[in-house]
């Protein structure tokens, strides 16, 4: 970890304007320096004098503008490239085995009767990126840590499959199992890096594209907050995401940034394919995107290394004494250079050359083929061997390598350069012959005539295959490897809980201050107490959390180097070097990214972090969805807390605050456990049982969501003979009714509990009817067994058939049941077809707005009364009450008048 010294101050660079010229004599002569330079020796010598001055000026620390371009060429210059420590020809066969066999699985699994895609250019177009790391950086687990973390770019996943396959650690079934998933179940291969499919080997998910450079940013954040809290060994780990530049358009890849060189990650390297292209045309064709990518990443405070030319054009640019050459280099966009990949040397030199005599004659004893096979610096192996090098030096900031490189390359003319490269996925027996003989395979014409292309291994005894062993072994292992090395967790007694359960009393609390109880209770548990991390988006106060400051502390590993305003305060803001909760300011994408990181460091350094993620629910699944989907991916565990839940219970936020419908965006999302809990005692028992489910004994790849609100309420104490089962299967008799003749039930959650209480004191006082309330704490986990136990009879005719766990609870208890909350209605709709009886839900659908809780619920009619209204209209259809009451309970209660519900409930902000 670098020191304070060496990470980067305050103020970067800067202009002397406010500064007087104590002595302008001397300011004089070095003016008349630099304008006897240009007289003298030219523009050009003039600018080569001021940026080496500048580049001096900054190795001794002087406060200077960043430059935010330089030239179009290497950063590292040839006189600077250290030692080469491999067997370049070795390698170069290791590479072109892996290039044919990464081709030649995409090309078979076109094959007929299959048609299942696959990419075959962005791999070779990195190839020899990802060759360097594996043969001389990335390291593997096998000292017991967690080596290096790597975030492979989705669509290279065949090269990296391909490598895998030379090494024996996967089979030629397998590669012919590539994206068939379930047809070729056992020897099957997932499309891109998924850890759920593939869960001993990926270990970071990278498509959806953007959520790769996101997730190695925090997961660079969260080794450094493991080691600095004592809890992981990770100051050898090093994170390496590969990117494309046509990635980096996507809002999170240039997002947070800022972040990783705000904390000096220097345990981070982003290395972007550069091969000017999107999925589908140039990514800047009038311009250029290293250049812009450079401008980005120096802004943002990162150490650039630009990876341009190949060792080809060293003799060229050593030429260039006036500049000619890189000018020329400086202002071809990226446009004609994609074109210039795809066409003769000839056309080269006319046209890139041709245009200058000085040009001209610096390749006039070239011949059109070495014109044509001047290289791209990311094909290189010395050269990206040294950019690596460089990179893994560098203290004190983050390093991002621009590497250009040909899209396709190797494949042939008709794949390289091409804007359709990216969805051509088969190789004609023409394109493999030339791609053979370019690679140097042994594979005779007659066998890519007759139908399926061979794979190639050079043998398990060849001398490149044990080269590659050698390199792995010395490395600390194979990856990828996911490895689970974590022990169950000792989970809390029943003390953690006690609080929870007692209720609160006389006094109204919020569901979130509930949560924020049993969490304060399970912190202080000697054995996982340190393992939980707090995380929220510059909200803590919002929900309650501000009680954390002086305990915990908040990360910041520069501690806090100035007097918080509110230092006298009891719940002051703390920061601290060693501090246990993420503020990761106003950014729900990169708290949900530490929520990743911190989910899965029981499988990425074998140390289980429980992290509890607080933020607007309207925020979570809505904003951040396409996370949670790469949190599954990951196998993350974790509790997300969607707080100011509801869509009438945030009062005065308005629209694109008001919540009625994460729980159902929820319930899309296999790994997510969804809970709407009324009560403490409920959030209790979720807790409680969430803890075993992910940290205990047979372990589950799942994370719970829980929806809170910030409406106070008195909460019960648990009752005598509590239905812990109800509560976690989702749904338990809260109050049987107590009075009237005529039965009925209600279900509601969260915070629509009392709403649905109130109505039941209306229905037995006013409408002589008895109302059962039953709590609802999970409408998805309800229809989500639901679900199974009607997969299970369809395939199992002739057993006892099942059923449903709400269609069992239910059963016997007479009358319609109405369902309610503080969401949409398909929310409830949910179980509507295995509910025992007519069935009716109340919802909050259409927009959010803001207006008082009592406005909003009787709009919405999900108000106490207008629950009344529903439950006489179902038992009016049932003849169990004349329809005449309807009108007369839509009068007394003058539903249609928004103004007349009254304000409600107000205040409470957690």
């Amino acid at each position: 970890m670098a020191s304070g010294s060496d990470r980067n101050p305050i103020i970067i660079g800067g202009l002397p304007s406010q500064v007087p010229d104590f002595d302008p004599e001397e300011t004089q002569e070095w003016l008349d320096s630099l304008d006897a330079a240009v007289d003298e020796r030219g523009r050009e010598r003039a600018r080569y004098l001021m940026l080496r001055l500048i580049e001096r000026a900054r190795e001794k620390r002087v406060a200077v503008p960043e430059m935010r371009s330089t030239d179009y060429i290497n950063t590292i210059a040839t006189k600077d490239e250290p030692f080469f420590p491999g067997d370049e020809e070795i390698e170069r066969k290791v590479l072109n085995a892996t290039r044919w066999n990464a081709a030649v699985m995409v090309s078979r699994a076109q094959r007929p009767g299959i048609g299942v895609g696959g990419h075959i250019a962005t791999f070779a177009s990195s190839a020899s990126l990802y060759d360097v790391g594996f043969n001389h950086f990335f390291r593997g687990k096998d000292d017991g840590l967690g080596g290096d973390q790597i975030f492979f770019q989705g669509h290279a996943s065949p090269g990296i499959y391909a490598r895998a396959f030379l090494l024996d650690r996967l089979s030629e079934a397998q590669l012919d199992g590539f994206r068939q998933e379930k047809s070729k179940a056992g020897h099957a291969l997932s499309s891109y890096p998924h850890p759920r499919s593939m869960p001993d080997f990926w270990e970071f998910p990278t498509v959806s594209m953007g959520l790769g450079p996101l997730g190695a940013i925090y997961q660079a954040r969260m080794n450094r907050y493991m080691e600095a809290r004592g809890i992981a060994d990770t100051s050898a780990s090093h994170v390496w995401a590969y990117l494309g530049d046509g990635e980096m358009d996507e809002p999170e890849s240039l997002g947070q940034l800022s972040i990783a060189a705000r904390e000096g990650l220097d345990n981070l390297t982003f290395v972007v394919n550069c091969n000017l292209q999107r999925l589908d045309g140039p990514v800047r064709g009038n311009g250029k995107i290293i250049q812009e990518l450079e401008s980005q990443f120096r802004g943002a405070g990162w150490n650039v290394i630009k990876l341009v030319w190949d060792r080809t054009w060293d003799p060229l640019l050593a030429q260039d004494r006036t500049g000619i050459l890189v000018n020329k280099l400086n202002t071809t966009p990226d446009g004609q250079f994609q074109t210039y990949a795809t066409e003769t040397g000839a056309y080269i030199r006319d046209h890139f050359f041709g245009d200058d005599p000085r040009l001209r004659d610096m390749v006039k004893d070239m011949s059109d083929d070495q014109i044509l096979h001047l290289g791209r610096g990311g094909h290189d192996h010395r050269k990206v061997y040294a950019a690596y090098a460089a990179a893994k030096a560098h203290k004190g900031q983050p390093t991002v390598i621009l590497a250009q490189t040909v899209k396709g390359w190797t494949l042939g003319p008709n794949f390289e350069g091409r804007n359709a490269t990216h969805q051509m996925k088969k190789l004609t027996a023409d394109d493999l012959k030339r791609f053979r003989d370019r690679l140097h395979i042994p594979i005779a014409d007659k066998q890519l005539e007759d139908g399926n292309p061979p794979y190639y291994h050079p043998g398990r005894d060849s001398e490149e295959i044990q080269y590659m062993h050698d390199r792995r072994k010395s490395l600390g292992g194979y990856v990828p490897t996911r490895v689970v090395r974590a022990k169950p967790l000792p989970l809390p007694d029943e003390k953690a809980y006690a609080t929870a359960k007692k209720g609160s009393g006389q006094q109204s609390i919020a569901t979130t201050m509930a949560f924020v109880r049993v969490l304060k209770d399970l912190m202080r548990d000697k054995e996982i107490g340190k393992r939980f991390v707090l995380i929220a988006p510059d909200e803590y106060r919002t929900f309650g959390m501000d009680a954390f400051f002086p305990s915990a502390k908040i990360y910041n590993p520069l501690g806090q180097q100035y007097e918080s305003v509110d230092r006298e305060l009891l719940l002051a803001y703390k920061e601290s070097p060693t501090g246990q909760m993420l503020h990761d300011g106003i950014s729900e994408a990169g708290c949900t990214a530490s929520l990743i990181a911190a989910g899965s460091a029981y499988a990425t350094h074998g140390e289980p972090l429980i992290p509890v993620y607080v933020f607007y629910s309207m925020f979570g699944f809505q904003r951040t969805g396409d996370q949670f989907w790469q949190m599954a991916d990951q196998l993350s565990r974790g509790f997300v807390l969607g707080a100011t839940a509801g869509r009438t219970t945030l009062t005065g936020e308005g629209l694109q605050h008001a919540d009625g419908h994460s729980q159902l965006l929820a319930s899309t999302n296999p790994a997510c456990v969804s809970y709407d809990p009324a009560f403490g005692y409920e959030i209790a028992h979720i807790v409680k049982d969430g803890l075993r489910r992910m940290y205990g004994e047979d372990s589950e790849d799942v994370f719970y969501y829980l929806t809170v609100y910030n409406e106070p309420i008195q909460h019960p104490a648990e009752p005598a003979d509590v239905d812990v089962e109800g509560i976690l299967k989702g749904v338990h008799r809260y109050r049987g009714g107590e009075k009237g003749r005529i039965p009925a039930q209600i279900l509601a959650s969260g915070v629509a509990v009392p709403w649905a209480v109130e109505a039941q004191r209306i229905l037995a006082e006013e409408w002589d009817v008895k109302a059962d309330v039953w709590s609802a704490t999970s409408w998805n986990e309800l229809r989500r067994e639901a679900v199974e136990v009607e997969r299970h009879n369809l395939l199992h005719p002739e057993e006892e058939q099942r059923v449903p766990y709400v269609t069992q609870k239910l059963s016997g208890s007479e009358g319609p049941f109405v369902a309610v909350s503080d969401w949409m209605r398909s929310v409830p709709d949910q179980i509507s077809r295995w509910v025992p009886g007519a069935y009716q839900s109340l919802g909050a659908d259409g927009f959010g707005f803001a207006d008082t809780r009592g406005a909003a619920r009787r709009f919405f009619h999900i108000d106490a009364q207008s629950i009344v209204l529903a439950v006489l209209t179902e038992l009016a259809k049932e003849g169990k009450v004349d329809r005449s009451a309807l009108k007369t309970a839509l009068d007394r209660y003058e539903l249609l008048d928004v103004a007349a519900a009254g304000p409600g409930p107000a205040g409470g902000d957690a």
